[in-house]
């Protein structure tokens, strides 16, 4: 899983739980571990106890019941008629060695995994270094189970070393083990509540911590250049949210002034530019003006039989340049002004036929979905949107062999929807992005207004207008118009 992609909420969420989660691990650990050195301390002083009372009772016997001085067979001779009363008395097994570590006598309770009939070296060197004659324990394995063993010298009155005591303790645990999973049943049992918990907690505690992050990253996803971005105001947050606030609220004081700058540079910057292209376009007619008129001038002869048929021509090809600049004017002016409507039901079926009567084209073909299809709609403007994109269509199939035009109009619940495609050229990806622009054109002639002027007037209408292009395929007009 990839954190980077995990909501903050979700990771606080679950941080709260792996804590919980790790710490009651933990404690369960700890408990365990707790348990066996408590066990182990118990069996290990239960040990020195039994130790210390099988060291006192041989030490009894053997003060009490020797005559002479003991040595080490006399010594073992006593205890080895002495174990199995001791062993009783105490309850304790125990086995006795000589010096060598060899086995002599062991109690009857005593079972045979308990009976090391040799000592190894190692014991030996470990009881034999203990300056204190003090036992020494180690940790033994029997046939069945482990078992301790206490190993210490027997001592004389004199003090001086006469054998061997070693004491087998077999070490039961199920005791232990029985405590130690009772413990942990109920111990799991608080931790499935304290889990239940923490989950709630976690769960109400990471959407108050978030709850303002959410909002906020919410309002910067909708914070646009160019429209009004309302600032947010939260009462009851933390600093870091309030200081993460305070920059939004500066950022969208910013973004006004900004947007504002922005308009004020793009109005220029349009307007600029529209002067340069009506004087771009104004100039092309103004030129052949000038040619024709110069040329008039030296030709003119108020004596040639024939002045006033060129008259006639220069007046006529005058006109024809000034109808030229005032189609040009026209145009600028339908573009500039927001197309005013003049909405009336129409059979949009017999309006679209109307206005595909214009064009000659024997390729121009009609399908509407219904013979009658009614809209409110302006006649005029409906007839502007539809000229242009036939006429444009039949541009784009100069260099076609077989050349056809297919507009359908067709009928939604609340929309009128008519398409025109053609077999042209088709769009490229880069003329398909400015497509739409003023003045933009991939003709030698025309001012590129058309489509820019049909997107202005169903824009108005709150249609949407769009294509589908492919190169040496065609390309596909779709207009979106709402019925009222």
């Amino acid at each position: 899983m990839n954190l980077k992609s995990v909501s903050l909420r979700t990771r606080i969420f679950i941080s709260m739980i792996l804590l919980v989660v790790v710490a009651s691990i933990l404690i369960a650990a700890i408990t365990i571990y707790q348990y066996n050195e408590q066990t182990e301390d118990y069996h290990q002083k239960r040990l020195e106890r039994k130790e210390e009372a099988i060291k006192s009772a041989v030490t009894y016997e053997l003060y009490h019941n020797a005559q002479n001085p003991l040595d080490t067979t006399s010594a073992v001779r006593i205890i080895s008629q002495k174990i199995n009363e001791i062993s009783d008395i105490h309850n304790i097994d125990m086995n006795i060695y000589d010096l060598n570590g060899k086995l002599i006598g062991s109690s009857n309770r005593i079972s045979e995994a308990g009976r090391t009939k040799q000592l190894n070296e190692d014991v030996l060197n470990k009881i034999r270094n203990n300056p204190d004659n003090r036992e020494v324990v180690f940790l033994e394995s029997g046939k069945d189970k482990k078992y301790r063993s206490s190993y210490s010298f027997i001592l004389n009155p004199s003090f001086k070393r006469v054998g061997i005591i070693g004491v087998p303790y077999f070490q039961d645990n199920s005791f232990q083990d029985k405590e130690l999973r009772e413990f942990l049943g109920r111990l799991f049992m608080v931790y499935l509540v304290i889990l239940f918990l923490a989950i709630l907690i976690a769960y109400f505690l990471s959407n108050y911590i978030t709850k303002s992050i959410q909002y906020v990253s919410e309002r910067l996803k909708a914070t646009e250049l160019g429209t009004k971005n309302e600032k947010i105001i939260l009462d009851d947050t933390n600093d870091g949210i309030y200081a993460l606030v305070n920059s939004y609220n500066k950022m969208v004081d910013q973004l006004e002034v900004s947007a504002v700058k922005l308009a004020e540079v793009e109005r220029k910057q349009a307007w600029r530019e529209m002067a340069r292209q009506v004087a771009h376009e104004i100039k092309n007619p103004l030129t052949p003006m000038r040619l024709t008129i110069q040329s008039f001038e030296h030709t003119f002869d108020p004596k040639d039989p024939d002045i006033k048929t060129k008259v006639s021509e220069f007046s006529e090809s005058l006109i024809q340049q000034i109808d030229t600049m005032s189609t040009i004017a026209s145009a600028f002016s339908s573009f500039a002004e927001m197309p005013k409507q003049n909405k009336e039901r129409l059979n949009v079926v017999n309006e679209v036929k109307i206005a595909l009567d214009i064009f000659h084209e024997p390729f121009i073909q009609f399908h509407p979905d219904k013979e009658m299809i009614y809209a409110n709609l302006d006649k005029i403007q409906l007839t502007r949107i539809v000229t242009n994109l036939v006429t444009n269509a039949i541009q784009a199939l100069q260099n076609q062999k077989n050349p056809f035009i297919d507009v359908r109009l067709l009928e939604t619940i609340e929309h009128i929807i008519i398409q025109v495609a053609d077999n042209g050229e088709g769009i490229t990806e880069s003329d398909a992005q400015k497509i739409f622009e003023p003045k933009f054109t991939t003709k030698s002639s025309g001012m590129g207004l058309g489509l820019s002027m049909v997107k202005n007037i169903i824009e108005a209408y709150g249609g949407t207008i769009q294509f589908n292009s492919e190169i040496n395929e065609g390309t596909t007009f779709i207009v979106t118009l709402p019925k009222n």
